[in-house]
């Protein structure tokens, strides 16, 4: 038997940073975000000799002999760790495959966690709910591998559809916005998503913002305040179906985001989005912590051909995605007969 999961990444409009605890545990965060059609896949293969680990757009791969020998390395601790986590008897195979480029700033990670626990939690007969499934893949990273980081990929991967979520210490709040498939179809012709060529690197980064807001130093403070507070009116935005508004939310989002460290726009960056400016966007954001990544831009439709031939000519690599209303999906399979 084999087990097959998938599980969405996200664009942020508003509110990341604030749902990490630093920020979270003692001002409450918020966080609007929808899922997209790019996923992250996993297929786990049952009934194999000891414990084999791929990951096929990395390029990386492990054999472990047993889960008494798992070690945290580097190499694939996600999987590890999930293993640890929910461990499966016998030997097993998992081999995981992202549709984005590596370091996207899509939550491909938070995804990841989502993926690996379902398929593991199938393969053990165990059910948990999605937001369970969401809280398993934040202790994976956190509690487990002792990453920095927030909540809001985990719960995009297994929730999907597009949410405000509201972080105040270990409770999480999730609402459900209502956007219509016809709102989000029409959302997605107005959307330019652009990898900006380079992998985004946010642990320095992360540490220096928390190290700045926890010395309350005042620009920070109140830029995650102020990213926290765009929420709001990026969920108005989207319900009501006004993207010139939502691209004026996400462009100041962004002028905040700036304003936490000096490294997360770059050149490449800058010069996405001054072509994305003159070829006619309404306004555009980062879609992780920065430094790289993806940039999520808002455009008029009859313009999108031209911002999309300007990002492209600067150095941008356009991704089609839409937006997904289904979280992580696990199956099954019986392998056919003669197949290893």
């Amino acid at each position: 038997m084999s087990v097959h999961a998938r599980a969405p990444m996200r664009i942020d409009f508003a509110g990341g940073w604030t749902d990490v605890r630093d920020f979270a545990d003692r001002e409450e965060g918020v966080v609007v975000n929808g899922a997209i059609t790019l996923h992250v896949h996993v297929d786990f293969l049952l009934g194999q000799r000891g414990i084999k680990l791929h990951a096929e757009d990395l390029r990386e791969h492990v054999t472990i002999p047993s889960s008494r020998e798992i070690r945290y390395d580097g190499q694939l601790d996600l999987h590890k760790a999930a293993l640890n986590m929910l461990p499966v008897t016998g030997g097993i195979e998992i081999l995981s495959r992202s549709e984005a480029p590596s370091g996207s700033g899509l939550g491909a990670s938070g995804a990841l966690d989502v993926a690996l626990l379902g398929g593991l939690s199938h393969c053990r007969a165990e059910s948990y709910s999605r937001e369970e499934l969401a809280e398993l893949g934040f202790q994976l990273e956190t509690a487990e591998l002792s990453l920095l980081g927030g909540k809001q990929d985990q719960y995009a991967a297994a929730l999907g559809g597009f949410h405000e979520l509201t972080f105040n210490g270990d409770t999480v709040h999730t609402r459900r916005l209502s956007v219509e498939e016809d709102a989000a179809r029409d959302l997605e012709a107005h959307l330019v998503l652009a990898y900006t060529g380079h992998s985004h690197f946010s642990s320095d980064t992360h540490a220096r913002v928390w190290a700045a807001y926890g010395e309350g130093k005042p620009a920070v403070t109140q830029a995650l305040r102020t990213i926290r507070d765009l929420t709001r009116p990026a969920a108005a935005a989207l319900e009501a179906g006004a993207w010139q508004r939502l691209a004026e939310v996400i462009h100041e989002n962004w002028r905040q985001q700036q304003r936490l460290d000096a490294t997360i726009s770059t050149p490449r960056i800058a010069g996405i989005e001054r072509a994305a400016k003159d070829a006619g966007a309404w306004g555009l954001k980062a879609t992780g912590a920065g430094a790289g990544g993806c940039m999520a831009i808002l455009c008029p439709s009859d313009k999108r051909p031209g911002v999309v031939n300007a990002v492209t000519a600067a150095g941008g690599q356009v991704l089609e995605a839409g937006f997904a209303s289904e979280g992580v999906a696990v199956w099954e399979q019986e392998d056919a007969p003669g197949n290893a």
